[in-house]
């Protein structure tokens, strides 16, 4: 059977990976085999998520209608009822859904009422508390199919230090990095000197390592020293696939859905009131605004080189007219010309305006020209992928260190 289960975490506490955790070790307790633990990140964009907009899915082997009650009393036991955008929802299922619903899940907006159309159909047992939204997760986790994936090891907290500060060993982050990426990422951001990998609000996780394969999390989290830790999982995932992304033309976007968009620069970039850096492109006779915020750190200084008549690809999420950077391509740069007075041909100085229509003249000898100099600036930026920072990327983005992006 396939346990699917969502939203039963809130900005205070709790987290709907440990809850799977907990689960995975009750099932076993009473002889059940799990045979895999997958976490699905769904679209970032939901304006109702708590944080990450994760479900998580267990492959069991066992009674499912003893797996439902365990895992129902569970999520009553552990869920965080009191927060208003929790609304847990919890789906057994003997057979994987249509992963149609997948991909719209982690894409676009489902409502309750196709997953639960969609549960009744299969037969699911399924349950919903309160407005009963954590079904769309719980269903799109069971109808998942995962063509890219990745590995995360979550190292859980003991309970009876939730909400205290962490004790995780800085320095043993960053030689965890230094060893294992390219296989291992978003551990810290190097190049800002920030831990990326664990969390800062109330939650169960202590901290969390992204790789390509349970064997390198599991080599970078025996590096790392820290308070001691509760339980651990290994989630499959589809994090770090950029499986959010969708093809686009600029004027033809939907908000809140993410997007590739090709274009031209039309309007060189500007930096705004608190570091935020923006341009415009176009396709044709359709504009779009694209945004490099100030959390994207160095990835602003790429972004301010472009120049118009650059040829880009611009990769992210469509937010009040925006697309948010998560990474751009330079297909090719234009060139970047600089025009300037003449040289004197006699004397080689540079010559004046002699007034607006008049040409240009030479102080010294008095020569005279009509047209300016147009000079060919070097550029330092190069064709190529560019992307925010480990401390500014999302879930779902795919990393540069993967490869290099397909579309």
């Amino acid at each position: 059977m396939l346990i699917g289960i969502d939203d039963t975490d809130s900005p205070q506490g709790m987290c709907t990976t440990y809850l799977g955790a907990v689960l995975a070790r009750r099932l076993i307790r009473e002889h059940m085999r799990v045979r895999e633990a997958r976490l699905v990140r769904l679209n970032p964009n939901v304006t109702w998520k708590t944080r990450g907009n994760a479900a998580v899915m267990l492959d069991v082997g066992g009674d499912p209608d003893h797996s439902f009650t365990i895992a129902c009393d569970l999520v009553e036991e552990l869920a965080d009822f009191s927060c208003e955008n929790t609304n847990p929802g919890v789906v057994v299922v003997d057979r994987r859904l249509d992963p149609a619903f997948y991909r719209k899940a982690v894409t676009d907006f489902c409502t309750i009422e196709e997953a639960v159309a969609i549960l009744d159909a299969a037969g699911a047992r399924y349950r919903g508390w309160k407005n009963r939204r954590g079904l769309i997760g719980a269903t799109a986790a069971v109808a998942s199919e995962l063509l890219d994936t990745t590995s995360e090891i979550l190292v859980y907290r003991q309970p009876e230090r939730f909400g205290t500060p962490r004790e995780v060993d800085r320095q043993s982050l960053f030689d965890a990095e230094a060893a294992t990426f390219p296989h291992t990422w978003d551990t810290v951001d190097t190049a800002n000197d920030v831990v990326v990998c664990v969390p800062h609000t109330p939650d169960p996780v202590l901290f969390g390592i992204r790789g390509t394969s349970p064997r390198w999390v599991m080599a970078a989290r025996q590096m790392i020293e820290s308070e001691p830790p509760g339980i651990e999982q290994i989630w499959v995932t589809n994090q770090g696939t950029d499986a959010h992304l969708l093809s686009g033309k600029a004027g033809h976007l939907s908000e809140h859905l993410s997007y590739v968009v090709p274009g031209t620069v039309t309007r060189a970039p500007e930096t705004k009131t608190g570091g935020h850096v923006s341009f415009t492109m176009s396709d044709g006779d359709q504009s779009v605004r694209c945004m490099a915020y100030e959390p994207t750190k160095n990835f602003r200084q790429i972004v301010r080189q472009l120049l118009p008549g650059d040829r880009v690809v611009a990769a992210g999420s469509f937010k009040k007219g925006s697309i948010n950077l998560e990474k751009i391509k330079i297909e090719s740069l234009t060139k970047a010309e600089t025009i300037r007075p003449p040289l004197c041909a006699v004397c080689n100085k540079r010559m004046t305006s002699d007034g607006k229509g008049k040409g240009y003249k030479c102080k010294k000898c008095g020569a005279r020209a009509e047209a300016p100099a147009v000079e060919e600036s070097l550029r330092s930026l190069i064709p190529g992928w560019y992307e925010v920072p480990p401390t500014a990327r999302r879930h779902l983005a795919k990393p540069l260190c993967r490869g290099i992006p397909d579309f």
